[in-house]
């Protein structure tokens, strides 16, 4: 199973700058296994990335915007689902794993 989040190392918007800071962030802290792809170097990926996101979740009018984020090729969502399932504090289930990755007591 692995996480990846679509980003896009060369973007001119702060606010998507910031959303895959957060994502990518959080999933550092948690200790969460994830791949990063760049969709700006690699026009595969980017390509998969466009195909693999549900019709109901793409813009009307231009591209679908990262970070998007799969587990393996499990659609999970946008920036946008990712914040409302940390509010909700239901990140592991958005992702579609199973539990928070267990950390080892230094102290035993």
């Amino acid at each position: 199973m692995v996480i990846k989040v679509y980003v896009a190392s060369s973007t001119g918007s702060l606010a998507v700058k910031k959303h895959q800071q957060a994502v990518v962030g959080f999933l550092e802290a948690n200790r969460i296994d994830f791949q990063e792809v760049d969709i700006t170097m690699l026009e595969e990926q980017r390509l998969w990335m466009y195909r693999n996101i549900p019709r109901d979740k793409q813009p009307e009018k231009c591209n679908p915007l990262p970070p998007q984020i799969f587990n393996n090729d499990r659609y999970c969502g946008d920036y946008e689902d990712f914040f409302l399932s940390k509010e909700n504090n239901t990140v592991f289930a958005f992702l579609g794993l199973s539990s928070q990755p267990s950390v080892k007591d230094s102290e035993s």
